[in-house]
């Protein structure tokens, strides 16, 4: 009897140290899982613009957007012209995700007849829990041309003089779910200025915010301010060039997001944006104008890699 209650005691002997391992691995192990992740913030914005103007946000790989603006002429012009409804411009423009984080487009504006496209590149994100990041940047780069040959009057001019070039850094933070803000730095370089007096090189700061209304529905407005206010000294079509101001709504419905806006500003691109604005709030120069935009999956990565494991595991 006492033989077996020693050879009992010798066992467990052995067994009480691995057991007290395999516990404190397991407690390891579920302090490990208990630790924060790092969570990126999402939808700083709605879309890819606030306004007129990008955001910092990109399409994801695989996926197309088809952005249609249309900007109507000046209220102030009266009921003969039904408030501008009947002098419209319109741009047609696609963005593409190259991946998550790298997006290319193109685009064609009907006002001054403008061919534009563009690279855009998200290399920060906001971000919190275990490795926080205040703030999402992301840099854009275009270029455009204008395909009428007489952009300054009665002169052909080549087509090295009708080009302009567009360098972005997008700097933006969202502020729990109810506000975003952003800040942009512009440059817009244009190979023909109209006199020596006017700078070839533009530089812009632009401003943008975001606030949430209802779950589907934000209030936007966008600024750019030339810095400083000499760098254009001719007019443009009779008027002084102005800072571009814009407010408008985001509407969400399902696979579309509908902007409408108001702003004193014609062109939809940063190049008007940042040069070309005239128009005076004050007297009533205000264009009312909408933008749709709808998304198409091209390629779903992630049902292609679920076909590409199940293809390797049939193997």
């Amino acid at each position: 009897m006492r033989l077996r209650y020693s050879f009992i005691l010798f066992i467990c002997s052995f067994m009480t140290p691995q057991l007290a391992q395999s516990q404190e691995e397991l407690l390891d192990l579920l302090a490990e899982e208990e630790e924060p992740l790092t969570q990126y913030t999402i939808a700083t914005f709605k879309g890819t613009r606030i306004v007129s103007g990008h955001t910092v946000e990109t399409q994801a790989e695989g996926v197309m957007q088809m952005l249609i603006g249309h900007r109507f002429g000046r209220l102030n012009t009266g009921w003969r012209d039904l408030f501008g409804l009947d002098n419209a411009t319109v741009r047609l423009g696609l963005d593409y995700g190259i991946t998550d984080n790298l997006n290319i487009g193109i685009g064609r504006s009907s006002y001054t007849k403008i061919y534009d496209s563009h690279i855009k590149y998200r290399f920060l994100r906001q971000r919190y829990g275990a490795k926080p990041f205040p703030f999402t940047a992301t840099a854009m780069a275009s270029a455009m041309i204008r395909s009428d040959l007489r952009p300054f009057g009665n002169i052909d001019v080549p087509v090295s003089s009708r080009m302009y070039y567009t360098y972005q850094l997008m700097i933006a933070r969202k502020f729990g779910d109810w506000l975003s803000l952003q800040v942009t730095p512009t440059l817009v370089h244009r190979n023909l200025v109209q006199s020596t007096n006017d700078k070839n090189t533009i530089f812009s700061l632009g401003l943008g915010s975001s606030i949430k209304l209802t779950k589907a529905m934000r209030f936007n407005a966008e600024y750019y301010m030339i810095l400083p206010s000499n760098q254009i000294q001719s007019d443009i079509q009779g008027e002084k060039v102005r800072n571009a101001f814009s407010v408008g709504i985001d509407l969400e419905t399902g696979g579309h997001v509908f902007q409408l806006h108001f702003t004193n500003a014609r062109g939809m691109h940063e190049k008007f944006l940042a040069s070309e604005t005239t128009g005076r709030w004050l007297d009533g120069d205000i264009h009312f104008g909408f933008n749709v935009s709808r998304v198409f999956t091209m390629y779903d990565r992630y049902a292609k890699r679920e076909k590409r494991a199940a293809r390797k595991s049939s193997l």
